[in-house]
């Protein structure tokens, strides 16, 4: 059932019942225009009400129907929409809850509109890639203002019902309604139906503003600076320009072709792909999502450091009792000082009020004993990334947890099932690999081990919603997911060095490709001993592994990065700001003459196809080892945590809008060209990147 018909006294309620969110999907869409036509002919029916069932009125479009031939079958939404505003008897929107996107353009069809204070109301198209379709461009102007809706259109961001009906002038809704909803949406229904019709549509209104012209030249303006990538937000003032200016149908129709237009958009099929991917993530084949959790309820955390402190702050701020542990006093007097400053720093910023610090605060427990452990539910270690000092670490905690504890390691790159063998329980531990800095990153890998129970994986992935992350689940392999890709991009990069770019450049590349930062400026944020340490380690493990050198000498010179005030940029006191180095480059130009390389003009287009082709050749193999299960989800772990541009849907997706075609063609150009021979191997194509491209399949 999508649609719950139902008759209280002379009002007919349509109450819209698709769960989760109640989208406007196919059969809920006829079957509402079924039962706006049943109510229509009943003699005794006054007045219509469209509700939503469960915790919101109606989240829009039905996301399963994307790209099918259901989501343009008829009755599609203008057209039940123009049902609704036709009506000869008044039809009431009731929101509670989220009423987005669709769900929003329906309650803007309704005659009235009333709703819950509290309600959660946005047209959210635009983070898609895409402008309102159903007419939400043209008629929330003429419902709560030129600037208001613009403000609203352009973000996507939402805006409780209360603090649109503080809105001088606004038309959105005709009453708040507090206490029993039902009973007020009842009493108002049959109000209006003793009202003379016709009754008021919104798309009658004129949008009103002093001056029009000088607001949207400002918008647009502001807007293209803000969204170079992105062509939505900028279609979406030209569709709100309409509004203004044109007659409704003309503007409806213009609305109409450039979402059209959008929809076939590259950015937008992108964005789309995220969408659905972030979601097709927490799915994981052999787990049911009725999986039985275990309570947690109470967390541990080994080591007060940087990564152990911020992965503390987001359990204290979901509100969940910490006890975090280090073996001196002075290194735990020093993490909590920094969680504290950390919350401070909040709170000048006006992100977070006094009570709600020291309430956080107050459920943070400093210990120096393993034994105040025995009572939590899960534990994190997050100490050095050294095989050595975790085992001495999961040997106590082992010996210390209760039974049914989850024993969970944050390593980056190290075995997880060995650490999984230094306990008597491989079935409790798991990897939760959080991402620096830990309480701001989205992104969460959760690495199963062999042994790794499904309710240890079932709830790490229901944390991850509860601290607001994206986990992706991850197979066990030297880096997992990410950390293994991005070694060989890192690779690639330090090789265009060698061959004649500099840092510069290709950082300066790849950030107009769209990536937040390129691979030097992230390699600074991180610490470069940390790639470093990693080298040492495949220099023994890998020793047929080619490397340039480059990085160690960088290293040599003490030149860590930003925590260290110099690396493959100069910094200044307060000043986060990469400052090109002479020093650096002079030892980059050196290291290509000791090495006997010739120097060459490096295009910006070659920089970015060996970095992203690098990223894609060994996600392919990761997707083929099983070590993700599938593309998206290697898009997800790029998108969420390493700075991928949004618009381009993350390496696998890119891979596809290029074609795998021309992927190898390009891959197999940088392997005829590596002269010296140092890239052995790196552009030998993942066969799963040979079969699809012959076959003429994607990856995403």
């Amino acid at each position: 059932m999508t649609i719950r018909y139902a008759q209280r006294d002379d009002v007919a309620v349509l109450t819209l019942d698709h769960p989760p969110v109640n989208g406007l999907g196919f059969e809920t869409r006829r079957a509402l225009v079924d039962g706006l036509d049943r109510a229509l002919s009943d003699p005794k029916v006054c007045a219509i009400v469209i509700a939503g069932a469960g915790r919101g009125f109606c989240g829009g479009a039905d996301i399963r129907e994307f790209g099918s031939l259901k989501a343009l079958a008829e009755p599609i939404l203008p057209s039940v929409i123009a049902a609704l505003e036709a009506s000869t008897k008044p039809v009431v929107a009731a929101i509670h809850g989220a009423c987005m996107g669709g769900g929003l353009e329906l309650a803007l069809g309704c005659h009235y509109r009333v709703a819950a204070p509290d309600a959660q109301i946005a047209l959210p198209e635009v983070k898609l890639g895409l402008v309102p379709g159903a007419g939400g461009t043209q008629r929330l102007p003429r419902a709560i203002g030129l600037e208001p809706a613009l403000n609203m259109i352009v973000s996507g961001n939402p805006l409780s019902a209360a603090q649109i009906a503080a809105i001088p002038g606004q038309a959105l809704f005709e009453r708040l309604i507090e206490g029993d909803f039902a009973a007020g949406v009842q009493a108002f229904a049959q109000e209006v139906s003793a009202r003379a019709g016709p009754h008021p549509r919104v798309r009658d209104r004129r949008v009103e503003h002093p001056n029009p012209d000088g607001f949207i030249l400002f918008a647009r303006t502001t807007v293209a600076s803000l969204s170079r990538d992105y062509p939505a937000p900028q279609r979406c003032v030209d569709c709100v320009e309409a509004a203004v200016k044109q007659r409704f149908e003309v503007g409806i129709k213009m609305e109409r072709d450039i979402f059209a237009a959008l929809m076939m958009s590259a950015e937008s099929r992108a964005l789309r792909h995220a969408f659905f991917g972030e979601r097709a993530a927490s799915k994981i084949a052999d787990v049911p999502e009725d999986t039985p959790v275990r309570a947690v309820r109470k967390v541990g955390i080994v080591g007060a450091g940087t990564m152990g402190g911020g992965i503390a702050m987001n359990f204290l701020n979901a509100g969940i009792p910490v006890a975090i542990l280090e073996t001196k006093p002075e290194a735990l007097e020093k993490g909590v000082a920094t969680i504290r400053r950390n919350y401070e720093s909040a709170l000048k910023k006006g992100n977070l009020t006094p009570q709600k610090l020291e309430q956080r605060m107050s459920l943070l427990r400093p210990t120096l004993d393993y034994a105040d452990f025995a009572d939590v539910d899960l534990v994190i270690e997050a100490v050095f990334e050294d095989l050595g000092v975790k085992q001495q670490v999961f040997e106590r905690l082992d010996a210390t947890l209760k039974a049914g504890a989850i024993l969970a390691s944050n390593t980056s790159t190290l075995d997880l099932d060995r650490i999984a063998s230094f306990t008597r329980r491989p079935q409790d531990v798991i990897g939760l690999h959080f991402f620096s800095p830990a309480n701001l990153m989205k992104l969460l890998e959760v690495v199963r081990g062999k042994a790794t129970a499904k309710d240890v994986l079932a709830t790490a992935m229901s944390l991850a919603r509860t601290l607001r992350k994206t986990a992706v689940v991850s197979g066990v392999c030297d880096g997992f997911i990410g950390n293994r890709m991005i070694e060989q991009y890192s690779r690639q990069a330090l090789f265009l060095l060698e061959e004649g770019a500099l840092p510069a450049q290709v950082d300066a590349a790849m950030e107009r490709f769209g990536f937040a930062m390129g691979p030097f400026r992230m390699s600074d944020l991180a610490g470069n001993d940390i790639g470093w340490a990693i080298r040492k380690r495949r220099y023994m493990e890998q020793p047929q592994l080619t490397y340039s050198r480059v990085a160690d000498k960088l290293c040599e010179l003490g030149r860590f990065g930003q925590k260290t005030g110099v690396g493959w940029y100069d910094y200044r006191a307060g000043d986060r700001k990469a400052h090109p180095s002479a020093l650096v480059d002079d030892l980059v130009v050196a290291h290509s003459k000791a090495e006997g390389i010739a120097r060459r003009r490096i295009a910006d287009e070659e920089i970015v196809e060996r970095l992203v082709y690098a990223l894609v050749n060994e996600g392919a193999r990761i997707l083929e080892e099983g070590i993700a299960s599938k593309a998206s989800d290697i898009d997800m772990v790029y998108l969420a945590g390493y700075g991928f541009p949004p618009f381009r849907g993350g390496p696998m997706r890119h891979a596809d809008e290029v074609g795998l075609f021309n992927v190898l063609r390009a891959m197999r150009r940088y392997a005829d060209a590596d002269a010296t021979g140092r890239q052995a191997g790196s552009w030998t194509p993942a066969p799963l990147l040979v079969r699809l491209a012959a076959e003429g399949k994607p990856l995403t």
